[in-house]
This record gives structure tokens, C-alpha cells and sequence, in this order.
């Protein structure tokens, strides 16, 4: 198959820097970056004249190419665009956009390797342009389109069925230990800074990212493999920068951890379960402590503030119990039969 470069496949526009000033209450609406990922709900909108570059319409594809990578189809009504976001403009090859779509997302996915500075995803326009997908006649396009639509659909039902159990888990959870914030229960109580020590991970240079190795964990999860590891006992990681900051996670045994996460380096004192901590920061929801005046990022001091209900040991060992069985029904949930 065929090799181009992006740059010969298509236009891409960059979105427009508004500043807080231009915002209104009417217009059209700004996409940034948070909206296209469901991260924040909160829109902004644009009343004056603007040039018609940067008007997307529905049907449009973005790309986001700082902070988070991604591709994404504008799906709402006519809307101006925000900055560190390209509009693409097929005006280059024939390209199908849907294949357009998964050969770009794969491109991005090997562009994280390269990506410039340690807390953050941004690639250059150069870098950009330079990106090598595969290419192909029209109808093979849509052929291969067709099949990754159809896989596409099948992972959506798993993570369905996958969210019904996630539900079952926070019933269980409010059932037992009610709502942690206003601690209806009278749980003792105590702060983050009493409970656990935190840490920010370690930038993981270039060279020490290797195809098989320790897992490394960024702001979203495995971000990739390391020839080494920074801790070995089991933790919880939080997303520190990024449009997923204050996603919450487990990990067992030897990993990396990245600058872009924090992850509690010591507990001081053993009064919890780790199954019931993770579900109880998960139900706290670290994104609220956001900022999100630049490239969104939470930092170690509302954690450590926050408070956290201790209920007696004995009952965190039995909601986690019931997680257990819930995995296992995770691993035998009837799926991808098609």
C-alpha cells in the first residue's frame, strides 16, 4: 500500500486564538478543545465577524493537536473555531473521511513518542504535515472504513455493558458508604495530608521508551513501555495534566509513572482498602479541581486537603469483594458474538 504524508493529503487550518474578551452570551459557539472531549460542559460563544476559515459546519473533521491529541467529526450546528485545533479541508486526494478518520488516529498514536515537552502532548505543524499514513484507491478506502466501522461499533457495546457493571459498582458503593462528601453515614473522617504522602511521577526520557518493557503510565493511563521503573508496590495514579486530569487508577507491581500523573508514594496508615480508596476518589471526582485557565492541570494541594471517610476496614473489604465479582463478570459478560 501506498505511503503520503499528510501534508499531500489535505489543508489544515488552525483555529482562531479568542481571548476571554471575545466571548459572549449568544453567537456561535467556540469549539475548544474540553468540548470535543466531554470534559467540561461550559461553552462560550461569538457574536462578531470572523473569517469564514474558521466556521466549521457539521460533518467537519478536527483534529486537536495540543493537550490531547485526536480526531474528532463536528457533530453540532455551525460553530467558529478555537485555536490548537485544525480544520481539515480535503482539497488534495480523493480520501474517504471515515478512513480518513482511524489512519490519522493511528498516526497520532505513534506521533506521542515524539511529542514535544514533558507535561504536555503538542505536536508541530512541521511534525504534522511530515506524519505517514497509508494510502489507497477510493473504494478500498471505504472497504477498510466499513470494517473498522463495524469493529468500531462492537468495542462501543462492550464499553456499554462494561458501564452498566461500573454502575452496579457505584450502587453497591452509595448502598454501603452513602454520599462521602457530606458523609451521611458519620464515617471518621480524616484529610489527605494525614492519610497519604503524594508525589508527582518522573519525565520518562525518550531513549528509556522501548516496544516491550515496564508499563508507564502518563495522564490517561499506559502511555508506553519503559526499559526501567520507578515504584514497585501497588498505588493509585491520578491524571495531573490533560484533558483526563483527575482520572484515578490502580496499579500492581513494577511501573513507571510519568510527570504528566501524581501517584500517592507512601500511605500513612493502613486504614484502606485500595479497590474502596480508588472508588472513593472516583466518586469525589478530582476533575473539579481543575484549572483550566491554560492547558488543564491539577496539583497535589486540593488533594491533600480534600477529606476522605475512613469506614471501619472489615466493610471496605467486603465492597471490594464485591468488585472482585464483578470483574469476573466483566471477564464472562456475554460480547462481541457478531
Amino acid at each position: 500500500m501506498k505511503k503520503v504524508k499528510l501534508g499531500e493529503v489535505a489543508t489544515f487550518i488552525n483555529g482562531y486564538a479568542f481571548k476571554p474578551q471575545d466571548w459572549s452570551s449568544e453567537g456561535k459557539e467556540i469549539i475548544r478543545i474540553q468540548n470535543l472531549t466531554k470534559t467540561s460542559t461550559e461553552i462560550n460563544y461569538y457574536s462578531g465577524t470572523i473569517d469564514k476559515k474558521y466556521i466549521v459546519e457539521a460533518g467537519d473533521i478536527l483534529i486537536s493537536w495540543s493537550g490531547t491529541l485526536g480526531v474528532f467529526q463536528w457533530r453540532g450546528r455551525s460553530a467558529v473555531l478555537n485555536q490548537h485545533i485544525f480544520k481539515v479541508v480535503f482539497d488534495k486526494i480523493d480520501i474517504d473521511k471515515s478512513y480518513f478518520k482511524y489512519v490519522v488516529e493511528k498516526g497520532l498514536q505513534d506521533a506521542v513518542k515524539h511529542t514535544h515537552g514533558s507535561t504536555m502532548k503538542h505536536l508541530t505543524k512541521k511534525y504534522f504535515d511530515n506524519i505517514i499514513v497509508p494510502y489507497t484507491n477510493l473504494g478500498e478506502q471505504q472497504r477498510i472504513a466499513s470494517e473498522l466501522d463495524l469493529l468500531s461499533k462492537l468495542i462501543l457495546r462492550r464499553q456499554e455493558q462494561l458501564e452498566e457493571l461500573n454502575l452496579l459498582v457505584k450502587s453497591r458503593f452509595n448502598e454501603m458508604f452513602g454520599d462521602p462528601l457530606n458523609n451521611n453515614k458519620k464515617f471518621a473522617v480524616k484529610t489527605g495530608q494525614q492519610c497519604f504522602k503524594f508525589s508527582s511521577g518522573k519525565f520518562l526520557d525518550k531513549h528509556d521508551r522501548v516496544f516491550e518493557g515496564y508499563p508507564a503510565y502518563g495522564g490517561n493511563g499506559i502511555a508506553w513501555k519503559s526499559r526501567k521503573y520507578l515504584i514497585d508496590n501497588p498505588t493509585i495514579i491520578i491524571g495531573r495534566v490533560g484533558a483526563y486530569c483527575g482520572n484515578v487508577r490502580t496499579t500492581h507491581g513494577e511501573v513507571w509513572i510519568s510527570d504528566n500523573a501524581i501517584y500517592i508514594k507512601e500511605f500513612k496508615n493502613s486504614d484502606f482498602n485500595l479497590v474502596f480508596l480508588l472508588e472513593l476518589m472516583k466518586v469525589i471526582d478530582f476533575s473539579k479541581f481543575a484549572d483550566f485557565s491554560g492547558q488543564p492541570k491539577i496539583t497535589q494541594k486540593p488533594l491533600e486537603n480534600q477529606k476522605y471517610i475512613l469506614p471501619p476496614l472489615a466493610l471496605q473489604n467486603e465492597f471490594a469483594d464485591f468488585v472482585v465479582q464483578v470483574d469476573k463478570s466483566e471477564i464472562y459478560y456475554p460480547c462481541f458474538k457478531e
